[in-house]
């Protein structure tokens, strides 16, 4: 019986769990939302939430003071990207002033094709997901030209290029005849055993 048993396993070796709670503590950290499995997703929510309240507890510090320092190295254990770390303490740690706990939402999505393990998305409160924001910075990256490399400026300035290439050939195979008439396509047969 597993009674007073409090985490999962999740089928790996403690620091091996231990590595992959960090690594998705830092993603959720930089993306604001990631998707995993429930159990994954279940067992990463109090391990980010009492990041976010180290976090949330330096605030109330001095800057520069031996708490909030202090405060900076603990959370600096689990996660090793300084630009992350940098993120938590500046913007994520103040939009949770007010709230006393549950800084994340765990959404069931469906089940894994190969496997049919159970999906759930990890999102941090307040960073609701917005479906139009992707598809305008997809647009407004379409819309600046694309700088020319020097190989392509030189093969520009020289008159050629791959463009003149591929129509000169073009032109040559249209006006040779063909040769032995049209060959019947074929798929390859398998070699080997049975």
């Amino acid at each position: 019986m597993r009674h007073r048993v409090a985490n999962r396993k999740l089928g790996r070796v403690t620091e091996h769990r231990i590595a992959m709670l960090r690594n998705q503590s830092t993603d959720l950290i930089r993306y604001e939302r990631i998707q995993t499995t429930v159990a994954r997703a279940k067992e990463l929510r109090p391990f980010v939430e009492r990041l976010i309240t180290v976090a949330k507890r330096s605030l109330s510090a001095e800057p520069g003071s031996a708490h909030a320092v202090n405060a900076r190295r603990l959370v600096a254990q689990d996660i090793a990207d300084k630009a992350v770390v940098q993120k938590l303490f500046t913007t994520i740690a103040p939009r949770y002033v007010d709230r006393p706990g549950g800084y994340t939402r765990l959404l069931r999505v469906g089940r894994r094709r190969g496997d049919a393990a159970e999906v759930a998305q990890v999102e941090l409160l307040g960073s609701e997901f917005d479906p139009n924001a992707e598809t305008a910075a997809e647009e407004e990256a379409a819309e600046k030209p694309k700088k020319k490399s020097v190989g392509g400026r030189l093969r520009e300035a020289l008159g050629g290029g791959r463009r003149a290439k591929a129509d000169d050939s073009a032109r040559a195979k249209a006006s040779k005849p063909a040769r032995g008439g049209a060959r019947k396509a074929t798929t390859p047969r398998k070699v080997g055993g049975s």
